[in-house]
């Protein structure tokens, strides 16, 4: 679900710039298939507000059985905020740009690969947009029951 409200915010009214990510019952391989964004793209998810986001992440890792702490524990080890830092970005309704300004990212993010809503995160050439996807991605696979190891990227 916050994914569809990320893709919500991204796509026009009229759907002329929908997103949509490769067709999975397609006969042509989608394996390593991957969509460039494009420099409006990018410009949204920058002045996108994390906190009009948020909530879906909330929604989305409790709704499959996972907690709000879990969901805290993964934006902390991408970002390095803790709850009370976290709680004053939501407050301050920082934007993307300005929420992955602030971050101190891990070293480690980097090792973030696959597809999510429909990017092959490694292939993403805007550093802004490639980390807001490192945070999707992250999300999704809490969401999807990863065990917490795998997701932070543990050894």
């Amino acid at each position: 679900m916050a994914f569809v409200k990320l893709n919500k915010y991204l796509n026009s009214a009229d759907g002329s710039n929908v997103i949509r990510a490769p067709n999975p019952k397609s006969k042509k391989s989608t394996k390593n298939q991957g969509m460039k964004t494009t420099p409006e793209h990018d410009e949204r998810i920058a002045k996108m507000k994390f906190a009009s986001v948020y909530p879906h992440y909330i929604t989305k890792v409790e709704s499959k059985g996972r907690t709000k702490g879990e969901l805290h524990q993964v934006i902390e080890w991408l970002t390095g905020f803790d709850d009370k830092k976290l709680q004053e970005l939501i407050d301050e309704q920082v934007t993307f740009e300005t929420f992955f300004e602030r971050a101190k990212l891990n070293p480690n993010a980097q090792l973030i690969t696959g597809v999510i809503c429909g990017y092959r995160v490694e292939e993403i050439e805007n550093p802004l947009t490639k980390q807001a996807r490192y945070l999707d991605k992250l999300v999704d696979e809490l969401a999807k029951g990863k065990k917490m190891e795998k997701i932070l990227r543990v050894g």
